[in-house]
């Protein structure tokens, strides 16, 4: 059967595969992580680790008002979806830039940067790392006010634009 470019095939019902992974948060009775114990986060910020691995790192992130990252880099790249809330991704170098709900972002490899939640709002994001993590210094207090507050800023969020 073909339809739009789509071909069915037969699956190999003897083949053995990797089984997948669940991560079943709130059913075991075992508590989200309190990511701040682990030196790389600053503020209320807990964390449901679903895989690590050498090739990557999958987690939900939730950060509430004011928590976020230390600076940090990925030797292959990062992939973050917003599922929840409002924050910030700061690239080294740049002005932090606002994030939401629905925003994914793809952090390049080697790119310095910071992420987390607006003073305002919680945010909660799944995200995807690829190859090794180095963490540095938290996000100094100042570094963390250069964002524009949502009254400053037009066009969507989008610091910088539009004004």
């Amino acid at each position: 059967m073909a339809s739009a470019g789509i071909t069915q095939k037969t699956r190999d019902t003897t083949a053995q595969t990797p089984t997948a992974i669940i991560s079943p948060h709130g059913r075991t009775g075992d508590p989200s992580m309190p990511a701040k114990a682990l030196g790389i986060f600053s503020g209320e910020v807990w964390l449901d680790l679903i895989l690590r691995s050498d090739e990557a790192t999958i987690g939900l992130v939730n950060f509430l008002p004011g928590g976020r990252t230390a600076w940090h880099r990925h030797e292959k790249g990062q992939i973050l979806k917003v599922t929840g809330g409002a924050g910030w991704l700061c690239d080294q170098g740049q002005k932090p830039r606002r994030i939401a709900a629905g925003d994914v972002v793809y952090c390049p490899p080697g790119v310095v940067h910071w992420h987390g939640a607006d003073d305002g709002t919680y945010m909660v994001h799944e995200a995807t790392s690829f190859g090794q993590t180095d963490w540095y210094e938290e996000v100094s207090d100042k570094e963390y006010a250069a964002k524009e507050s949502k009254s400053q800023m037009k066009n969507g969020g989008v610091p910088g634009e539009g004004q």
